[in-house]
């Protein structure tokens, strides 16, 4: 009697996709939802002060304390996801948001004051979440999935920037800003009662120092990956020179070479497009050489102040934001999935949140400067200037030990 044996399944079963496990699906729920929340609040208030519940200085100053209150909180909120469960700094963090817009809602009409303490309260909360969802990813997606769970993540942010003032314009039709407000509070409450995660402290158990030397240590490590230091840099000059001079001049070139606004709104959603097409793409794409690849996408960036530069036309500008906004996402997924995976875990949050502090602090210097520089030398001279530092601190950052692959060459040891 002959027997037959069966081929050997070399392939195994299929692997679900990581973007399917319900952990990840929850995270990513929470920060589209913190997201959303947040890209919905300065267009509320703008229709607030289109109703004549806020005045336009009061606009500013709402903004300016969430804005505080989110540079200050960064950091403090990398140091205690690095002490602390991620998951209960989420929790805190959204909570607090959470209570603090009714409270700003309450103040519409009534009290410019209350409504900048509980900016600054929603500010916090903002800023708090922001290194915890960072490391909280690290936790629930395996080394080999995060290329794809941070283009997941990356790609919502981009849907929810699309999406966020039309559904908002949209929902003020049928109802008032206080009404919207308490929508976005019902967001932060979401973003903080979704996610899963280990509760267990980063690390192994020690003795806490003292919040400086944590915040010191987090420094050192990462002085350790010189790869990081130098991205970051070539990050914070794009984000506070050419970043914060589109933002500031797009709005008058779209005035004064084209005569409409439309090139300013298309130019936004070429943006956009780009950016959703680059995350799917670097979902998958991973090349030799991907930090190289990132620091040219950042690059890239410099085909949007030379697009205002001159009159080329509309269809030009479009096509410049649109290759900007792919080589953005094309910097960003690497970007972060390095950090996780290079960065030593237990310390992975306050390396983050030097990220946010940087990229994010400076921009408002830049934004601030950017107008007087333009009436003092000249927009043209501003626009090249800011083109010029976006291809040359990048193509610097990709000469520094590491930039190649995003790597540490000699470990964590």
């Amino acid at each position: 009697m002959s027997s037959t044996t069966s081929p050997p399944n070399t392939t195994g079963p299929r692997r679900p996709s990581p973007l399917l496990r319900p952990d990840f699906v929850r995270l990513w729920c929470a920060t589209t939802a913190s997201g959303m929340a947040t890209w919905a609040m300065p267009f509320i208030l703008g229709l607030a002060v289109l109703h004549g519940s806020l005045s336009a200085v009061g606009l500013g100053l709402v903004l300016a304390a969430r804005t505080a209150g989110f540079l200050v909180a960064v950091p403090l909120g990398g140091l205690l996801a690095d002490r602390h469960s991620r998951r209960a700094v989420v929790l805190w963090s959204g909570l607090a948001a959470a209570v603090a817009t009714p409270v700003l809602a309450a103040g519409l009409g009534t009290s410019t004051t209350l409504m900048a303490v509980a900016a600054v309260v929603v500010g916090v909360g903002q800023g708090a979440c922001r290194p915890a969802f960072q490391a909280l990813t690290a936790e629930v997606v395996a080394v080999e999935d995060r290329q794809q769970a941070n283009a997941a993540m990356t790609f919502s942010v981009r849907v929810v920037t699309l999406l966020a003032p039309g559904l908002t314009a949209l929902a003020a039709t049928v109802s008032g800003p206080a009404t919207l407000l308490l929508v976005t509070a019902g967001l932060w409450l979401a973003a903080a009662l979704l996610p899963r995660g280990a509760d267990a402290v980063p690390g192994s158990p020690r003795e806490r120092a003292p919040f400086h030397v944590e915040f010191a240590e987090g420094l050192t490590e990462a002085r350790r990956h010189p790869w990081f230091l130098a991205g970051l840099a070539a990050l914070t000059t794009v984000i506070a020179l050419g970043y914060s001079a589109t933002n500031v001049l797009l709005p008058l070139a779209s005035r004064d070479h084209y005569g409409t606004e439309a090139v300013l709104a298309g130019a936004l959603t070429a943006y956009t497009a780009g950016a959703l097409v680059g995350a799917v793409l670097v979902s998958r794409w991973k090349p030799r050489a991907q930090g190289w690849w990132a620091l040219f996408g950042l690059g890239l960036y410099a085909l949007a102040p030379l697009s205002l530069a001159f009159p080329v036309g509309a269809v030009v500008v479009f096509a410049a934001y649109a290759v900007v906004g792919l080589g953005v996402e094309l910097f960003n997924v690497p970007w972060f999935t390095a950090a996780q995976r290079e960065v030593a875990p237990d310390k992975l949050a306050r390396v983050s949140s030097l990220d946010f502090l940087f990229a994010y602090g400076f921009a408002p210097v830049g934004l601030a400067l950017i107008a007087p520089a333009a009436q003092a030398f000249g927009a043209e001279a501003v626009l090249l200037g800011c083109a010029a530092l976006c291809v040359v601190v990048p193509a610097l950052a990709a000469l520094a030990p590491g930039a190649r692959d995003f790597r540490t060459r000699h470990g964590r040891g």
